[in-house]
């Protein structure tokens, strides 16, 4: 059989004036002539910033991606493409995953390169720049940037985020000093690298290793571990191969790779975040995904992992105690064992060679960390498009309740009057904002884990049942139910929620209804259509954003990114 020649030789292969221009240009980087006489072209796609601790360090990163790219036979190019930090980025940095998608897949598109690595790290990163390549569908693998080594405060572990949430709530409640409060800023994060907990960066880097796409053990090694830097390496090495074999990313992404994502994601309790990066990706490869898949999947799968939010541990242990290889060879035969990964070998090779070093932090099915975990998709007429919760976080006790409903009707209203001593709410109300989905905030905003009212905090309540159209971050917990849909912003049901109305929620028939009857709902939806004011967003990114992203149910995407696409390109640039 003839070899397939290689994208990039129509550009560097060229004896002609567009073969003079291609390679005369990249030249002047310092390439020698001899890397043109047909070798495999590697795009490095990195997102280093200084803005972020997650990404400070991908640029040393790329070094050791390089290395193992001259050392197989190949030649590597690094490209940036923009960062998402989470913690920086206003107003929420799921605003911009699918335009760093589109970055991330026309750049690939449009240069001569044969194969790609993905350097990221943070929450939004790590998606958007998969669900670009996986757009254009060339040989592709990911290198994530590890989570931090633990934090260390007061002689206690603290974990990214997890121990944020607490700490704030303590001193709202009067229990904690400021003073403690902000010495803990250091001690948290003490090393560069993603969240030290179970949140959304460490859930998706291990999915990056359910799905198949990276080598062994991506997710748990810290950032500051000089077993990552191996990893870059043989990362290099080995997208060289991926090349010379051509082994596309739509040969990785099939349905068992997105199931076992799935199984993953419930074994680990990791964060509801992944369920629309999950849709969204699965919705750029042609993959029938829907929320279903997720609750049914997950009712399969106990809480194996012991890590904040859902437990006691950190990354730093999960790494020690085997990582994603040894939960893998836990799941045993619930895991799709036969789906092909980028490394050349099988999951059930991999989980084969797995060991569990610390059961404190891994569990077993027969003894598991938790019961049955994952993600909870409800319906009903306040959700008729699905909305979710993580009961692995929440309050047994919570998980079916009647409430009444205390609204805010937007981020700015709940502000307002959250901390307000005359704020008519109990242990037993329901806590409902508004105005926060894609087209709302606009972007979904982490805002459903909302703080609780300062008056309940100094009873030493918790917990509440809290409702919303947002995400919650990864490192959060609480009865916290999200990603209503449709959202209010589009004509949901949970637009027409008004204070005093009655809620009840049965988690384990997986219903949500607002209990007012549907000739009242009739009227105030007739009231709320004609209150509707044009949106104050009118141009650029925002705009574009607003009139073509998808509901959560479908991922979040923008309606024109959803199916297949290649890596064609017919028409030179001169």
């Amino acid at each position: 059989m003839a070899k397939k020649p290689l994208r990039s030789q129509k550009s560097y292969g060229k004896l002609d004036r567009d073969g003079f221009i291609h390679r005369s240009w990249i030249k002047g980087t310092g390439l020698p002539d001899h890397v043109f006489d047909g070798r495999p072209v590697i795009g490095i796609c990195n997102t280093w910033s200084e803005l972020v601790t997650c990404q400070f360090h991908l640029r040393d990163l790329a070094e050791y991606v390089k290395r193992g790219v001259w050392e197989a036979g190949g030649v590597p190019i690094e490209f940036p493409a923009m960062s998402l930090p989470e913690t920086q980025m206003r107003p929420t940095a799921m605003l911009f995953r699918n335009l760093l998608a589109m970055e991330v897949e026309e750049s690939i598109r449009a240069n001569p390169i044969d194969g790609v690595v993905l350097l990221g790290g943070c929450d939004k990163t790590t998606p958007g720049q998969l669900m670009g390549a996986a757009s254009v569908d060339l040989p592709t693998m990911v290198v994530s940037s590890g989570p931090m080594l633990n934090g260390k405060w007061h002689g206690k572990d603290i974990g990214s985020g997890t121990d944020v949430w607490r700490f704030s709530e303590a001193v709202r409640a009067g229990e904690m000093t400021l003073k403690d409060f902000l010495s803990a800023e250091s001690s948290m994060s003490r090393s560069h690298g993603v969240c030290n907990t179970m949140g959304t960066a460490s859930t998706m880097a291990s999915l990056m290793e359910a799905l198949g796409v990276c080598l062994p053990n991506n997710a748990a090694l810290p950032g500051v571990d000089s077993r990552r830097k191996t990893l870059a390496h043989l990362t290099g090495n080995r997208i060289v191969q991926l090349v010379k074999d051509d082994v596309k990313l739509s040969q990785i992404l099939t349905r068992e790779a997105f199931e076992n994502a799935i199984l993953m994601h419930a074994a680990i309790g990791g964060s509801t975040n992944a369920v629309v990066h999950l849709l969204a990706l699965a919705g750029r490869v042609g993959i029938e995904l829907t929320l279903e898949d997720f609750d049914r999947l997950g009712r399969e799968v106990p809480l194996l992992v012991n890590l904040m939010p859902s437990g006691k541990y950190l990354m730093e242990d999960f790494c020690y105690a085997g990582g994603c290889p040894a939960v893998m060879k836990e799941l045993g035969p619930l895991f799709r064992r036969e789906a092909i990964t980028v490394s050349g070998h099988t999951q059930g090779e991999i989980a084969d060679a797995a060991e569990v070093w610390n059961r404190e932090v891994i569990g077993t099915v027969e003894q598991p960390v938790g019961p049955s975990s994952g993600v909870w998709v409800l319906r009903g007429n306040l959700c008729p498009d699905g909305a979710i919760l993580k009961p692995s976080a929440a309050s047994p006790e919570l998980l079916t309740h009647r409430g009444r409903a205390v609204v805010f009707e937007d981020i700015e209203d709940y502000h307002a009057r959250i901390d307000a001593p005359d704020l008519e709410v109990d242990e037993t109300s329901i806590l409902v904002l508004k105005g926060c989905g894609p087209k709302g905030y606009p972007g979904m905003p982490e805002v459903g884990n909302m703080a609780l009212p300062p008056k309940l905090l100094q009873k030493g309540v918790r917990d509440m049942v809290r409702i919303s159209d947002a995400r919650m971050s990864g490192t959060a917990y609480g009865t916290v139910i999200l990603h209503v849909s449709p959202e209010a912003e589009a004509g949901g049901p949970l637009a027409l929620v008004r204070t005093g109305d009655e809620i009840e929620f049965d988690g384990p028939n997986r219903t949500l209804n607002l209990l007012v009857s549907e000739a009242e709902l009739a009227q105030r939806r007739r009231e709320w259509e004609a209150g509707l004011q044009p949106s104050r967003f009118d141009r650029g990114w925002y705009r574009l954003y607003i009139d073509t992203v998808l509901q959560a149910d479908r991922g979040a995407d923008l309606d024109f990114l959803v199916g297949k696409s290649s890596a064609e390109v017919t028409r030179e640039s001169h």
